[in-house]
């Protein structure tokens, strides 16, 4: 039974990770956005596409073999597939070029603030010393706080 247990609490563990609640919160939002972006393709882009190739992608298909039950090759839908991929990637390239810049301004800010200082000057001989020394290692002289 402790095994049981023992697993248990690390799969509760291995779950309760920031990274995987990230993957998780990430597959959702993927989602909605895979189907913004195909409506985006099929509703817009694909007719105004249309409209200047004088076709609509959706309606291409080629017959194979004759009858009723020929199969039929949906290439249309390939394109269409394609045209929302290459458009999903796009839009997921300029987000992410969009927070690395907004993530290196940060960064650059951050290196940018002084460093709390780590030595002092000896009042006495004037010699460099650590901050939180009470006493000068050079002239032995008693420092303030």
């Amino acid at each position: 039974m402790s095994k049981g247990k023992g697993f248990l609490n690390e799969f509760k563990k291995f779950i309760m990770r920031g990274n995987v609640m990230d993957m998780a919160v990430g597959v959702i939002v993927g989602g909605a956005f895979t189907s913004i972006v195909t409506s985006l393709n099929k509703d817009i882009l694909t007719p105004l596409l249309g409209i200047f190739g004088g076709t609509d992608f959706s309606n291409l298909v080629l017959v194979l073999g004759s009858g009723e039950e020929a199969p039929i090759l949906a290439y249309g839908n390939f394109i269409t597939a394609v045209i929302n991929f290459l458009i999903t990637a796009f839009v997921i390239f300029c987000l992410v070029k969009g927070m690395n810049a907004i993530g290196e301004k940060l960064k650059r800010k951050e290196e940018e603030a002084p460093a709390a200082p780590t030595t002092k000057t000896c009042p006495y001989c004037k010699s460099t010393i650590a901050i939180d020394a009470v006493r000068c290692p050079h002239c032995t002289s008693e420092l303030e706080k």
